[in-house]
């Protein structure tokens, strides 16, 4: 439904004419008249609409895919945005965007057909940036979901208190349901706005509680009030995030009998912790965009007896470079083999971003990069180096459609696809 249009591109050209400073004091103006404007011209669609805003740092794609399909089992037609994708009740497409939350106008116009469709529902990813930027003006949130807090986007906010304070507004939006992972330490920070309902989940704690958790790369079990659930889906991390849609989906009605066969049913999420094949080597492809979920899909897929072979890049070029030591400090605390790439470098020199990620292997572990920055010669040489046992995990892209390249210029690419491709000799 969302391309990149002509329009698109010459205001891209235009904003990178504008002095900075004047284009920053100009910002707030520019972002609320267009969430306005498009709220007009659509006709406030939300209002009409349950629209649940899920935010953190992880685990917001997988919330919002679950939450819909557990909606979507208690007999809810349902609309879900995100990085995954796009979905208007049966009807699924890619983001194509680049951009987990929509600009204002697609947004709108996104909620107007999701109205017209006959949902009741909408689940949606909701950035710290998108708060910033005044994304959310004009909609009308029912419900706030809190998956997590990290270190992200320090850069773009200005330190982690302001990027905290951004995700929490989407609370304040939200007047009547609040679903909060307990879990986190910031817990607090957004279970202290009121809210008419509000449900905290966890692992450890909460009123959806998981007990019993045995959770590894293929799976998990755990009971929530005397039921037993099974997932198809893999790690600790994973579980968490079932108990968000679970908590998220009883507010609205849906009980958990009627959640476990849908649970139960999916058996992958396109990009996070994606099985491309189990034998005789693993292959999975992950978003993993941050230290923390880096570091657990390692902790999560490192096979007892094969290797685990890893192909990262970093962050986009010209953000949070801070994270870029600290991946490569990971690779070379937990993988056998690293094959450092091209991510998505924007205006920056992929070559520097790649040296940045490299400067986090010391000592004996830089025996084992080799740096190979066309992505697809990349992962071609981890999968012709995997033998029986080991694992390669291709990370930082997911179920992206397209490398960001300079001056706006997307190259269509899908890792999952690539991998797929280069098993067959294509």
């Amino acid at each position: 439904m969302f391309k990149q249009t002509l329009l698109d591109r010459t205001l891209y050209r235009i904003k990178r004419l504008i002095p900075a400073p004047l284009f920053e004091a100009l910002a707030p103006s520019y972002h609320k008249a267009l969430a306005w404007g498009g709220a007009i011209l659509y006709g406030f669609p939300s209002r009409k609409l349950k629209v649940i805003g899920v935010t953190g740092t992880k685990g917001k794609s997988t919330t919002v895919y679950l939450t819909a399909k557990f909606l979507e089992a208690g007999g809810f037609k349902t609309a879900a945005i995100g990085s995954l994708g796009f979905k208007i009740g049966q009807r699924e497409w890619p983001n194509t965007l680049k951009m987990t939350m929509p600009g204002r106008m697609k947004l709108q116009k996104f909620l107007r057909s999701a109205l017209n469709a006959g949902c009741t529902h909408v689940v949606m990813e909701v950035t710290s940036e998108g708060l910033a930027q005044g994304r959310h003006i004009g909609v009308h949130f029912d419900g706030a979901v809190f998956t997590n807090l990290h270190r992200e986007h320090l850069e773009a906010h200005g330190s982690f208190e302001k990027y905290r304070a951004a995700k929490q507004l989407l609370f304040f939006m939200a007047p009547s349901v609040h679903v909060i992972n307990i879990d986190d330490p910031e817990s607090k920070f957004f279970g202290n706005v009121p809210a008419k309902r509000k449900i905290f989940y966890g692992i450890n704690s909460g009123e959806m509680r998981a007990s019993n958790v045995q959770a590894d790369e293929n799976g998990a079990t755990f009971r929530v009030y005397g039921t037993e659930f099974r997932t198809h889906l893999g790690g600790l991390f994973n579980v968490s995030n079932c108990l968000a849609a679970m908590a998220t989906a009883a507010m609205y009605g849906v009980d958990l009998p009627t959640i476990k066969p849908a649970l139960e049913g999916i058996h992958e999420i396109p990009g996070r912790m994606q099985f491309i094949q189990h034998i005789p080597f693993g292959i999975v492809v992950d978003y993993a965009h941050t230290p923390d979920s880096l570091e657990a899909v390692y902790k999560t897929l490192r096979p007892e007896s094969g290797r685990l072979i890893c192909v990262l890049g970093a962050a986009g070029g010209g953000r949070d470079k801070w994270k870029r030591k600290e991946f490569g400090a990971l690779a070379e605390r937990y993988c056998d083999r690293i094959y450092l790439t091209n991510e998505d470098p924007y205006d920056e020199n992929p070559e520097h971003i790649v040296e940045d990620v490299a400067a986090g292997i010391t000592g004996p572990g830089q025996k084992k990069v080799e740096r190979i920055m066309d992505r697809r010669a990349a992962m071609a040489a981890a999968l012709t180096e995997a033998t029986d046992g080991d694992i390669v995990i291709i990370t930082g892209k997911g179920s992206e459609t397209s490398i960001a390249l300079a001056n706006g210029v997307k190259l269509p690419w899908s890792d999952a696809q690539t991998v797929k491709d280069l098993l067959l000799g294509k």
